[in-house]
C-alpha cells in the first residue's frame, strides 16, 4: 500500500520563519492555511481579545512597585474619566482625562511652590496584561540608572482606564517637567503584552503627539527592558538638557546603547562567540 503523500504544501521562505514572528510561510492545505496554523492564529487573536478586556490588578501592581519608589513616597492610584472599560473602549477622549475625584485628589495634594524633574505615570492603556508583567521589572532597570543623578521625583501614580495623553495632566497637576507613561500598548496576533513608553516635557493639557516621545514594543521578546531603560535615560537627560521633547527631540541613542550593553565577549569585541545574544 503506498503511503498517502503529505496534505501540506510546504512555503520556499519557512527558513525565514525562524527569524521572525510574523505569520509568513505557513504552507497551505489545498487553497486553505493548515490546520495548525489556522489553530495558532485563533489562539493569538483570542489572546489579544483577552488582553484588551483584561482588568489591572492594581493593588497588587502598588504592591510590587513600592520597593522601587525612592524614600518614603507613596503609589497614587487615580482613574480616567472612563467609569468602565466599556466605555474606555468607545469614548477615547474619556481616557485621555482624570476623573473628576482623581484631579481634585492630585491637585490638593500637589505642591504649588516646588517643581520635580519627573513624575512616573504606568497606564493600564489596551493591555493590562502587558504593564501588569513589563512595568516592574523595567522600572528596576530604569530606577538603578538614575539612581546617582539629581532628579527629584513625583509620587508613582497608576492611572486605570488610561490614554497615553493623561498623562499630560497627571504631570501638569503634580508639577513635573517630565512626565513618563508606561502603558501597555494596542495586542497584535504576536504581541499581546507589547507595552509602549511616552515622554513630554512641560506636560499640560491638550498636548498632541507632536509633542511626545514613544518607546514601542516593551517586553522581552521586542525590545529588551535594560535597551528600553538605556534609550529612556538618554531621551530624559536631553530633554532636562534642552528643555524640549517630541519631534524636536531625536532619539540618537542607538549606537551607544549597542556599544554599552554588548555582552563581553560576544564576536565583536572577543573571541568567544557563544555569549553573543
Amino acid at each position: 500500500m503506498r503511503r498517502r503523500p503529505d496534505v501540506v504544501t510546504a512555503n520556499a521562505w519557512e527558513a525565514l520563519r525562524r527569524v521572525t514572528p510574523a505569520r509568513i510561510a505557513l504552507g497551505r492545505a489545498g487553497v486553505s492555511l493548515p490546520t495548525e496554523a489556522q489553530l495558532a492564529f485563533q489562539l493569538a487573536h483570542a489572546q489579544a481579545r483577552d488582553a484588551v478586556h483584561q482588568a489591572l490588578d492594581v493593588a497588587d501592581l502598588a504592591t510590587r512597585l513600592q520597593p522601587l519608589v525612592p524614600g518614603a513616597q507613596q503609589v497614587i492610584q487615580v482613574h480616567s474619566a472612563a467609569a468602565d472599560r466599556l466605555t474606555y473602549l468607545q469614548r477615547p477622549d474619556l481616557g485621555r482625562q482624570l476623573s473628576d475625584a482623581s484631579r481634585a485628589a492630585l491637585a490638593a495634594g500637589a505642591n504649588d511652590e516646588r517643581r520635580v524633574d519627573i513624575a512616573l505615570v504606568i497606564g493600564d492603556g489596551l493591555s493590562a496584561l502587558a504593564v501588569d508583567r513589563h512595568a516592574a521589572p523595567f522600572l528596576a532597570e530604569l530606577m538603578a540608572r538614575i539612581a546617582s543623578e539629581n532628579w527629584s521625583m513625583a509620587p508613582l501614580v497608576i492611572a486605570s482606564q488610561a490614554r497615553v495623553a493623561i498623562a499630560d495632566e497627571i504631570g501638569e497637576l503634580l508639577g513635573a517637567r517630565l512626565v513618563v507613561i508606561l502603558i501597555g500598548e494596542r495586542p497584535g496576533l504576536s504581541s499581546p503584552d507589547s507595552m509602549g513608553l511616552y515622554l513630554t516635557w512641560m506636560p499640560r493639557r491638550g498636548l498632541t503627539d507632536a509633542s511626545r516621545n514613544c518607546i514601542s514594543n516593551v517586553r522581552p521578546q521586542g525590545l529588551a527592558y535594560a535597551d528600553a531603560a538605556y534609550r529612556l535615560h538618554y531621551l530624559m537627560a536631553q530633554a532636562r538638557l534642552r528643555g524640549l521633547s517630541g519631534v524636536a527631540l531625536k532619539d540618537e541613542s542607538t549606537g551607544q546603547a549597542k556599544a554599552e550593553l554588548a555582552p563581553a565577549g560576544n564576536f565583536l569585541t572577543g573571541p568567544d562567540p557563544e555569549d553573543a545574544r
